[in-house]
Protein backbone atom coordinates (compact mmCIF):
# COMPACT_ATOMS: atom_id res chain seq x y z
CA UNK A 1 0.00 0.00 0.00
CA UNK A 2 1.00 3.44 -0.54
CA UNK A 3 1.71 6.36 1.69
CA UNK A 4 -1.48 8.12 0.21
CA UNK A 5 -3.64 6.08 1.62
CA UNK A 6 -2.10 5.90 5.12
CA UNK A 7 -1.92 9.96 4.80
CA UNK A 8 -6.07 10.07 4.30
CA UNK A 9 -6.99 6.94 7.01
CA UNK A 10 -4.32 9.43 9.14
CA UNK A 11 -6.40 13.17 8.45
CA UNK A 12 -9.30 11.24 8.92
CA UNK A 13 -8.42 9.84 12.23
CA UNK A 14 -7.19 12.92 13.49
CA UNK A 15 -10.47 15.21 12.41
CA UNK A 16 -12.45 12.81 14.50
CA UNK A 17 -10.41 12.96 16.97
CA UNK A 18 -10.77 16.71 17.18
CA UNK A 19 -14.34 15.99 16.64
CA UNK A 20 -14.65 14.49 19.82
CA UNK A 21 -12.32 16.46 21.94
CA UNK A 22 -14.04 19.75 20.60
CA UNK A 23 -10.71 21.07 19.46
CA UNK A 24 -7.11 20.49 17.95
CA UNK A 25 -4.92 20.25 20.98
CA UNK A 26 -2.00 22.50 21.21
CA UNK A 27 -3.82 24.63 18.89
CA UNK A 28 -6.48 27.16 18.98
CA UNK A 29 -8.83 25.50 16.51
CA UNK A 30 -12.35 23.99 16.93
CA UNK A 31 -14.67 21.56 15.27
CA UNK A 32 -15.23 23.58 12.57
CA UNK A 33 -11.58 24.91 12.06
CA UNK A 34 -10.23 21.38 12.20
CA UNK A 35 -12.43 19.92 9.59
CA UNK A 36 -11.13 22.95 7.89
CA UNK A 37 -7.63 21.86 8.15
CA UNK A 38 -8.36 18.66 7.61
CA UNK A 39 -9.83 19.43 4.01
CA UNK A 40 -6.73 21.86 3.03
CA UNK A 41 -4.58 18.87 4.23
CA UNK A 42 -5.99 16.57 1.65
CA UNK A 43 -5.76 18.78 -1.20
CA UNK A 44 -1.93 19.80 -0.25
CA UNK A 45 -1.14 16.30 0.36
CA UNK A 46 -2.90 15.37 -3.05
CA UNK A 47 -5.30 12.74 -1.29
CA UNK A 48 -8.07 14.74 -3.82
CA UNK A 49 -7.29 17.48 -5.81
CA UNK A 50 -8.92 20.58 -5.91
CA UNK A 51 -11.46 19.49 -8.82
CA UNK A 52 -12.79 16.34 -6.65
CA UNK A 53 -12.94 18.38 -3.27
CA UNK A 54 -15.26 20.61 -4.73
CA UNK A 55 -17.27 17.63 -6.30
CA UNK A 56 -17.41 16.04 -3.15
CA UNK A 57 -19.34 18.76 -1.43
CA UNK A 58 -23.29 18.23 -1.16
CA UNK A 59 -23.85 21.32 -2.61
CA UNK A 60 -27.86 20.68 -2.23
CA UNK A 61 -27.42 19.90 1.68
CA UNK A 62 -24.99 23.03 1.51
CA UNK A 63 -27.61 25.41 0.22
CA UNK A 64 -30.67 24.12 2.20
CA UNK A 65 -29.01 24.66 5.13
CA UNK A 66 -28.01 28.34 4.46
CA UNK A 67 -31.53 28.92 2.69
CA UNK A 68 -32.50 28.33 6.28
CA UNK A 69 -30.21 30.42 8.08
CA UNK A 70 -31.33 33.19 5.57
CA UNK A 71 -35.24 32.56 6.69
CA UNK A 72 -33.88 32.48 9.83
CA UNK A 73 -31.95 35.64 9.75
CA UNK A 74 -35.33 37.68 8.56
CA UNK A 75 -37.06 37.18 12.34
CA UNK A 76 -33.96 37.66 13.98
CA UNK A 77 -33.19 41.39 11.94
CA UNK A 78 -37.35 41.90 12.23
CA UNK A 79 -37.09 41.43 16.49
CA UNK A 80 -39.79 38.54 16.32
CA UNK A 81 -37.50 37.03 19.30
CA UNK A 82 -37.31 40.61 20.79
CA UNK A 83 -41.01 40.48 20.79
CA UNK A 84 -41.15 37.25 21.68
CA UNK A 85 -38.95 37.46 24.91
CA UNK A 86 -41.29 40.60 25.66
CA UNK A 87 -44.55 38.99 25.84
CA UNK A 88 -42.92 35.87 27.86
CA UNK A 89 -41.59 38.71 30.13
CA UNK A 90 -45.31 40.40 30.20
CA UNK A 91 -47.10 37.07 30.66
CA UNK A 92 -47.93 36.51 34.79
CA UNK A 93 -47.59 33.25 34.62
CA UNK A 94 -45.48 30.87 37.53
CA UNK A 95 -42.24 29.53 37.15
CA UNK A 96 -43.63 26.24 36.15
CA UNK A 97 -45.86 27.83 33.11
CA UNK A 98 -42.66 29.99 31.69
CA UNK A 99 -41.02 26.76 31.45
CA UNK A 100 -43.61 25.49 29.54
CA UNK A 101 -43.44 28.03 27.34
CA UNK A 102 -40.17 27.46 26.39
CA UNK A 103 -40.51 24.53 25.80
CA UNK A 104 -43.18 25.12 23.35
CA UNK A 105 -41.59 27.61 21.64
CA UNK A 106 -37.97 26.22 21.50
CA UNK A 107 -39.48 22.95 19.83
CA UNK A 108 -41.26 24.59 17.60
CA UNK A 109 -39.69 26.71 16.02
CA UNK A 110 -36.49 24.13 16.23
CA UNK A 111 -38.70 22.14 14.02
CA UNK A 112 -39.01 24.90 11.23
CA UNK A 113 -35.84 27.28 11.71
CA UNK A 114 -33.10 24.23 12.65
CA UNK A 115 -32.48 23.64 16.62
CA UNK A 116 -28.88 25.35 16.80
CA UNK A 117 -30.29 29.08 14.95
CA UNK A 118 -33.02 28.97 17.29
CA UNK A 119 -30.74 28.24 20.30
CA UNK A 120 -28.35 31.28 19.37
CA UNK A 121 -31.24 33.40 19.29
CA UNK A 122 -33.16 33.06 22.11
CA UNK A 123 -30.52 31.57 24.56
CA UNK A 124 -29.79 35.49 25.80
CA UNK A 125 -33.59 36.47 25.43
CA UNK A 126 -34.76 33.09 27.80
CA UNK A 127 -31.76 34.10 30.48
CA UNK A 128 -33.08 37.28 30.73
CA UNK A 129 -36.72 36.98 31.08
CA UNK A 130 -36.34 34.31 33.78
CA UNK A 131 -33.85 36.60 35.65
CA UNK A 132 -36.52 39.64 35.09
CA UNK A 133 -39.00 37.55 36.60
CA UNK A 134 -37.06 36.50 39.53
CA UNK A 135 -36.41 32.98 38.43
CA UNK A 136 -33.14 31.34 38.47
CA UNK A 137 -32.23 30.74 34.57
CA UNK A 138 -30.53 27.58 35.16
CA UNK A 139 -33.55 24.98 34.65
CA UNK A 140 -35.13 27.58 31.57
CA UNK A 141 -31.86 27.70 29.74
CA UNK A 142 -31.49 23.44 30.29
CA UNK A 143 -35.03 23.55 29.06
CA UNK A 144 -34.46 25.59 25.81
CA UNK A 145 -31.50 23.52 24.54
CA UNK A 146 -33.20 20.05 25.34
CA UNK A 147 -36.65 20.94 23.59
CA UNK A 148 -34.41 22.44 20.49
CA UNK A 149 -33.20 19.37 20.43
CA UNK A 150 -36.53 17.05 20.88
CA UNK A 151 -38.46 19.53 18.22
CA UNK A 152 -35.62 20.00 16.12
CA UNK A 153 -36.25 16.11 15.43
CA UNK A 154 -39.80 16.44 14.31
CA UNK A 155 -38.68 17.49 10.26
CA UNK A 156 -36.37 17.39 7.72
CA UNK A 157 -34.97 20.79 8.43
CA UNK A 158 -35.10 20.38 12.19
CA UNK A 159 -31.26 20.46 12.69
CA UNK A 160 -28.33 20.01 10.32
CA UNK A 161 -27.94 16.09 10.92
CA UNK A 162 -31.84 15.84 9.66
CA UNK A 163 -31.10 17.96 6.66
CA UNK A 164 -28.13 16.13 5.82
CA UNK A 165 -29.94 12.41 5.92
CA UNK A 166 -33.02 13.82 4.58
CA UNK A 167 -30.80 15.01 1.47
CA UNK A 168 -28.89 11.77 1.74
CA UNK A 169 -31.71 9.49 1.74
CA UNK A 170 -34.34 11.31 -0.33
CA UNK A 171 -36.58 10.93 2.46
CA UNK A 172 -40.15 12.59 1.69
CA UNK A 173 -40.88 15.44 4.28
CA UNK A 174 -44.58 14.59 4.72
CA UNK A 175 -43.89 10.94 5.83
CA UNK A 176 -41.06 11.49 7.81
CA UNK A 177 -43.61 13.91 9.59
CA UNK A 178 -46.11 11.69 10.35
CA UNK A 179 -43.47 8.98 11.82
CA UNK A 180 -41.39 11.31 14.23
CA UNK A 181 -44.44 13.38 15.39
CA UNK A 182 -45.48 11.08 18.37
CA UNK A 183 -42.18 10.66 19.53
CA UNK A 184 -41.08 14.16 19.62
CA UNK A 185 -44.98 15.33 20.75
CA UNK A 186 -44.04 12.89 23.89
CA UNK A 187 -40.38 13.92 24.23
CA UNK A 188 -41.07 17.36 24.69
CA UNK A 189 -43.83 17.07 27.66
CA UNK A 190 -41.15 15.02 28.65
CA UNK A 191 -38.57 17.91 28.70
CA UNK A 192 -40.47 19.62 30.51
CA UNK A 193 -40.94 16.89 33.34
CA UNK A 194 -37.89 16.06 33.56
CA UNK A 195 -36.56 19.84 34.19
CA UNK A 196 -38.95 20.81 36.05
CA UNK A 197 -38.67 18.19 38.84
CA UNK A 198 -34.68 17.82 38.53
CA UNK A 199 -34.61 21.30 38.76
CA UNK A 200 -38.06 22.38 41.30
CA UNK A 201 -35.73 23.58 44.34
CA UNK A 202 -33.89 26.28 42.35
CA UNK A 203 -36.72 27.58 40.04
CA UNK A 204 -37.30 30.37 42.67
CA UNK A 205 -33.96 31.01 43.45
CA UNK A 206 -33.53 34.52 41.98
CA UNK A 207 -32.36 35.78 39.15
CA UNK A 208 -28.57 35.61 37.79
CA UNK A 209 -25.49 38.07 39.02
CA UNK A 210 -25.36 40.15 36.45
CA UNK A 211 -28.92 41.09 34.27
CA UNK A 212 -27.81 42.73 30.86
CA UNK A 213 -30.23 44.62 29.28
CA UNK A 214 -31.16 43.18 26.06
CA UNK A 215 -29.69 44.15 22.92
CA UNK A 216 -31.38 42.88 19.81
CA UNK A 217 -33.64 45.38 17.19
CA UNK A 218 -36.04 46.93 17.61
CA UNK A 219 -40.08 44.94 16.68
CA UNK A 220 -41.23 45.29 12.43
CA UNK A 221 -44.16 43.66 12.14
CA UNK A 222 -44.36 43.41 8.68
CA UNK A 223 -40.63 42.54 8.30
CA UNK A 224 -41.58 39.46 11.11
CA UNK A 225 -45.06 38.84 9.00
CA UNK A 226 -42.61 38.50 6.03
CA UNK A 227 -40.43 36.25 7.46
CA UNK A 228 -43.12 33.97 9.23
CA UNK A 229 -45.36 33.75 5.63
CA UNK A 230 -42.48 32.80 3.86
CA UNK A 231 -41.38 30.23 6.66
CA UNK A 232 -44.50 28.88 6.20
CA UNK A 233 -44.91 28.79 2.69
CA UNK A 234 -41.70 26.96 2.75
CA UNK A 235 -43.17 24.14 5.42
CA UNK A 236 -46.06 24.11 2.94
CA UNK A 237 -44.18 23.62 -0.36
CA UNK A 238 -41.93 21.01 1.51
CA UNK A 239 -45.40 19.18 2.93
CA UNK A 240 -47.30 19.01 -0.71
CA UNK A 241 -44.81 19.38 -3.41
CA UNK A 242 -41.90 17.62 -4.52
CA UNK A 243 -39.97 20.20 -5.40
CA UNK A 244 -36.37 19.98 -4.37
CA UNK A 245 -36.14 21.22 -1.12
CA UNK A 246 -33.18 23.47 -1.64
CA UNK A 247 -34.31 25.11 -4.45
CA UNK A 248 -37.68 25.71 -2.41
CA UNK A 249 -35.26 27.21 0.13
CA UNK A 250 -33.24 29.06 -2.04
CA UNK A 251 -36.26 31.00 -3.13
CA UNK A 252 -37.73 31.85 0.05
CA UNK A 253 -34.20 33.25 1.03
CA UNK A 254 -33.73 35.17 -2.79
CA UNK A 255 -37.47 37.20 -1.68
CA UNK A 256 -35.56 37.53 1.64
CA UNK A 257 -32.55 39.48 0.44
CA UNK A 258 -34.96 41.76 -1.49
CA UNK A 259 -35.54 43.90 1.08
CA UNK A 260 -35.78 48.19 1.02
CA UNK A 261 -34.86 48.24 4.77
CA UNK A 262 -32.82 45.60 5.71
CA UNK A 263 -29.41 45.33 4.36
CA UNK A 264 -28.01 42.36 2.97
CA UNK A 265 -25.24 42.50 5.42
CA UNK A 266 -27.15 41.94 8.51
CA UNK A 267 -28.75 38.85 7.10
CA UNK A 268 -25.19 37.46 6.20
CA UNK A 269 -23.87 38.51 9.38
CA UNK A 270 -26.46 36.11 11.15
CA UNK A 271 -25.90 33.21 8.87
CA UNK A 272 -24.24 30.41 11.04
CA UNK A 273 -21.15 30.28 8.47
CA UNK A 274 -18.90 27.78 10.43
CA UNK A 275 -21.47 25.45 10.78
CA UNK A 276 -21.66 25.43 6.78
CA UNK A 277 -17.38 25.27 7.06
CA UNK A 278 -17.72 22.10 9.35
CA UNK A 279 -19.86 20.52 6.71
CA UNK A 280 -17.75 21.16 3.72
CA UNK A 281 -14.63 20.45 5.34
CA UNK A 282 -16.11 17.07 6.65
CA UNK A 283 -17.06 16.41 2.57
CA UNK A 284 -13.71 16.71 1.33
CA UNK A 285 -12.24 14.73 4.63
CA UNK A 286 -14.75 12.24 3.79
CA UNK A 287 -13.80 12.04 -0.08
CA UNK A 288 -10.48 11.44 0.56
CA UNK A 289 -11.03 8.51 3.02
CA UNK A 290 -13.17 6.72 0.47
CA UNK A 291 -10.59 7.03 -2.39
CA UNK A 292 -7.88 5.37 0.32
CA UNK A 293 -9.94 2.41 0.38
CA UNK A 294 -10.65 3.14 3.81
CA UNK A 295 -14.44 3.29 3.34
CA UNK A 296 -14.48 -0.05 1.69
CA UNK A 297 -12.43 -1.56 4.64
CA UNK A 298 -14.88 -0.15 7.24
CA UNK A 299 -18.00 -1.81 5.99
CA UNK A 300 -16.09 -5.10 5.59
CA UNK A 301 -14.98 -4.68 9.20
CA UNK A 302 -18.39 -3.83 10.23
CA UNK A 303 -19.97 -6.80 8.02
CA UNK A 304 -16.97 -9.20 9.16
CA UNK A 305 -18.22 -8.06 13.21
CA UNK A 306 -21.20 -8.76 12.55
CA UNK A 307 -22.63 -4.62 12.65
CA UNK A 308 -25.10 -4.29 10.24
CA UNK A 309 -26.05 -0.68 9.11
CA UNK A 310 -29.23 -2.27 7.51
CA UNK A 311 -30.84 -3.61 10.84
CA UNK A 312 -32.85 -1.11 12.81
CA UNK A 313 -32.10 -1.54 16.22
CA UNK A 314 -28.46 -1.65 15.50
CA UNK A 315 -28.20 1.57 13.61
CA UNK A 316 -30.47 3.38 16.00
CA UNK A 317 -28.22 2.57 19.10
CA UNK A 318 -24.95 2.73 16.92
CA UNK A 319 -25.57 6.14 16.27
CA UNK A 320 -26.48 7.26 20.25
CA UNK A 321 -22.96 6.56 21.57
CA UNK A 322 -21.44 7.51 18.34
CA UNK A 323 -23.43 11.10 17.90
CA UNK A 324 -22.04 11.74 22.16
CA UNK A 325 -18.09 10.97 21.07
CA UNK A 326 -17.61 12.91 17.92
CA UNK A 327 -21.31 14.87 17.98
CA UNK A 328 -24.34 13.97 16.24
CA UNK A 329 -23.31 15.58 12.30
CA UNK A 330 -19.85 13.76 12.23
CA UNK A 331 -21.45 10.83 13.34
CA UNK A 332 -24.29 11.27 10.72
CA UNK A 333 -21.87 11.67 7.82
CA UNK A 334 -19.84 8.50 8.94
CA UNK A 335 -22.88 6.53 9.34
CA UNK A 336 -24.49 7.26 5.99
CA UNK A 337 -20.94 6.56 4.42
CA UNK A 338 -21.64 3.16 6.08
CA UNK A 339 -24.52 2.71 3.28
CA UNK A 340 -27.76 3.31 5.25
CA UNK A 341 -30.85 2.43 3.35
CA UNK A 342 -33.42 4.93 3.16
CA UNK A 343 -36.18 2.72 5.17
CA UNK A 344 -33.94 3.03 7.90
CA UNK A 345 -34.02 7.27 7.50
CA UNK A 346 -36.20 7.90 10.43
CA UNK A 347 -34.14 5.24 12.79
CA UNK A 348 -30.97 7.30 11.88
CA UNK A 349 -32.78 11.06 12.17
CA UNK A 350 -34.41 10.25 15.73
CA UNK A 351 -31.47 8.44 17.28
CA UNK A 352 -28.77 10.84 16.48
CA UNK A 353 -31.08 13.80 17.58
CA UNK A 354 -32.11 12.76 20.67
CA UNK A 355 -29.01 11.43 21.78
CA UNK A 356 -27.59 15.10 21.54
CA UNK A 357 -29.24 15.39 24.69
CA UNK A 358 -27.78 12.69 26.91
CA UNK A 359 -24.07 14.85 27.22
CA UNK A 360 -23.09 18.63 26.91
CA UNK A 361 -20.73 17.94 23.75
CA UNK A 362 -23.91 15.49 22.06
CA UNK A 363 -25.48 18.54 20.27
CA UNK A 364 -23.75 22.01 19.33
CA UNK A 365 -26.84 23.39 20.66
CA UNK A 366 -26.22 22.37 24.30
CA UNK A 367 -22.80 24.18 23.76
CA UNK A 368 -24.81 27.22 22.22
CA UNK A 369 -26.54 27.99 25.59
CA UNK A 370 -24.25 26.25 27.58
CA UNK A 371 -21.63 29.41 26.29
CA UNK A 372 -24.56 31.55 27.23
CA UNK A 373 -25.06 30.91 30.67
CA UNK A 374 -21.33 30.95 31.34
CA UNK A 375 -20.86 34.76 29.58
CA UNK A 376 -23.89 35.34 32.45
CA UNK A 377 -21.70 33.87 35.09
CA UNK A 378 -23.94 30.71 35.50
CA UNK A 379 -22.99 27.47 36.33
CA UNK A 380 -23.67 25.21 32.78
CA UNK A 381 -21.18 22.33 32.89
CA UNK A 382 -21.41 18.59 32.55
CA UNK A 383 -22.88 18.12 35.87
CA UNK A 384 -25.44 20.62 35.54
CA UNK A 385 -26.43 19.51 32.06
CA UNK A 386 -26.48 16.05 33.24
CA UNK A 387 -29.08 16.18 35.90
CA UNK A 388 -31.97 16.87 33.25
CA UNK A 389 -30.15 15.60 30.23
CA UNK A 390 -29.21 12.34 30.93
CA UNK A 391 -32.76 11.06 31.93
CA UNK A 392 -34.26 13.17 29.21
CA UNK A 393 -32.54 11.80 26.58
CA UNK A 394 -33.11 7.96 27.90
CA UNK A 395 -36.84 8.23 28.39
CA UNK A 396 -37.28 10.38 24.80
CA UNK A 397 -34.71 7.65 23.04
CA UNK A 398 -36.31 4.74 24.32
CA UNK A 399 -40.37 6.25 23.38
CA UNK A 400 -38.90 7.13 19.98
CA UNK A 401 -37.40 3.27 19.76
CA UNK A 402 -40.58 1.86 20.80
CA UNK A 403 -42.44 3.52 18.77
CA UNK A 404 -40.56 2.73 15.79
CA UNK A 405 -40.26 -0.93 16.35
CA UNK A 406 -44.41 -1.25 17.23
CA UNK A 407 -46.35 1.28 15.65
CA UNK A 408 -43.80 2.70 12.73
Amino acid sequence: MTAAPWMSLAVFALVYLAMALGRVPTLRLDRTGAALLGALACVALGLVDAAEAWAAIDVPTIALLFAMMVLSAQLASAGAWTRLAARLAAARTSAAALLFLVVLASGVLSAVLTNDVVCLALAPLVAEVAARRGFHPLPHLLALAAAANVGGALTLIGNPQNILIGQALRLDFADYLLVAAPPVLVGLALVWLVVWWSWRARFEAGGTPRVAALDAPAFDAWQAWKGALLAGATMLLFLLGDWPREAVALGAAAIVLCSRTIRGSDFLARVDWPLLVLFMGLFVVHAAFARGGWMHGLSSWLAHSGIDLAQEDTLYWLSVPLSNLVSNVPATMLLLEGGVPAVLGAHLALGSTLAGNLLLVGSIANLIVAEEARRRGIAFGWREHAKAGVPIGLATLLVAWLWLRLFA
